[in-house]
């Protein structure tokens, strides 16, 4: 631990800690699911255009999931909405894993709801980060809790690998491996402690909605987590069909997404310390540019240093517009109005997910890898145009005052 963090409160490190363990734990079912679900959704012989209907549906259950996980963490307290979530995570796991033994495809599309409630209920652990930590140093507890995702990236990816094969029906080992981490979860926030929840007027007072979506920092913030997230989920999921199509294994493609999640996380060591230095918009600004380096590589071949390179690329621009909009996001609100802005922020971010995994399924084989990637060019231009906009008319404020 730096000496930055060394002179922060005791409970602000521990509560860190554990949101940063408890991030590890879910995500790692996140990269699990990612790199299972378009495979295990072949194996009932469905249409190939619908193998990605469950990852859709579990993405359009984490969108409609927000505001009413958000409003019961206002109520109850994060440690409990946590505990909430995961068990949905447990439940979501189990009805997963009977869907693959007894092949039925309508109950695996259930077992992706469960998940995506899942799903829902741990996006918040960022937000407990910047709750439980002073103003200067909520970008960097920010970052450690999403560097959970190391931990991640290799259990998720590993656990992808070893289980598959470890119960009668091909895949069904992968979702009862999710059951068990979300139970691992459960006992772990139960060593967190939050600071007192707002008096109830106080959460119902604050602006109104409009006047806080109105801000050019709440547009360029949801912008960038928004396309940031939806275009990594895009070109996350369709990876291992493209792969399989290009003859490369399961492990092979696995292990791809294993080094994309690396790439997603391991910046989190010290974006916070980059947003620090430069700024916030800068780090948006180059996760955006990344993004576009990514579509670069992956149109240059169809070799698996592409894949490779292309996946690890995307990873470090999530990365960065991630975090960079989630930090900007918080100087947009008050203590009052956090529910229903993270809640916003999430159901816009996980809508453009459930659009992006449907799509890609669609779009691959359709169209084809290079079209995929085509199509991210758009949005994220679109937030990279925010960005710059923003940086500008913050320059031009900043001289003005200086005048």
């Amino acid at each position: 631990m730096t000496a930055a963090a060394a002179v922060q409160p005791a409970h602000m490190r521990r509560n860190v800690i554990v949101l940063s363990a408890a991030q590890a734990l879910s995500m790692s079912t996140a990269v699990l699911v990612f790199s299972v679900s378009a495979l295990a959704g072949a194996t009932f012989g469905v249409d190939p255009a619908l193998v990605t209907l469950p990852l859709s549906l579990q993405m359009v259950a984490t969108m409609l999931a927000t505001f009413p996980l958000a409003h019961l963490m206002a109520k109850v307290g994060r440690r409990v909405g946590f505990t909430v979530g995961q068990m949905f995570g447990v439940a979501g796991g189990v009805v997963s894993m009977v869907a693959l033994n007894t092949g039925d495809f309508v109950l695996f599309c259930a077992g992706g709801v469960l998940l995506g409630i899942h799903n829902a209920s741990w996006q918040f652990l960022r937000f407990a980060a910047a709750e439980t930590s002073s103003e200067s140093f909520r970008p960097r507890a920010i970052s450690w809790v999403l560097a959970g995702g190391i931990v991640a990236a290799v259990l998720g990816g590993e656990l992808a690998k070893e289980s598959r094969e470890i119960l009668p029906a091909v895949f069904a080992g992968s979702y009862a491996a999710t059951a068990l981490l979300a139970l691992g979860c459960i006992g772990l926030l139960q060593l967190l402690r939050m600071p007192p929840l707002p008096r109830a007027a106080e959460e119902e007072g604050g602006r109104p909605f409009k006047q806080i979506a109105a801000q050019p920092a709440f547009i360029v913030a949801v912008l960038a987590a928004m396309f940031g997230y939806g275009v990594m989920s895009l070109e996350m999921v369709a990876t291992p069909l493209a792969m399989t199509m290009c003859g490369f294994s399961f492990n092979e493609s696995a292990w791809v997404i294993q080094w994309h999640v690396l790439g997603m996380f391991v910046p989190s060591f010290f974006t916070g310390n980059l947003i620090k230095r430069f700024g916030v918009l800068p780090i948006i600004i180059t996760g955006a540019l990344l993004n576009i380096g990514c579509v670069a590589v992956a149109l240059a071949g169809v070799e698996l240093a592409n894949f490779f390179l292309a996946m690890v690329i995307l990873g470090v621009g999530w990365n960065f517009m991630y975090i960079g909009g989630t930090t900007l996001l918080t100087e947009t609100y008050r203590p009052q109005e956090r529910a229903k802005v993270q809640a916003f922020n999430d159901c816009m971010v996980f809508g453009a997910v459930a659009l992006a995994s449907f799509g890609s399924g669609a779009m691959q084989n359709a169209l084809g890898w290079s079209a995929v990637n085509l199509f991210t060019i758009a949005p994220i231009g679109l937030s990279l145009m925010a960005a710059l906009w923003l940086l500008m008319l913050r320059k031009r404020q900043t001289a003005t005052q200086a005048a």
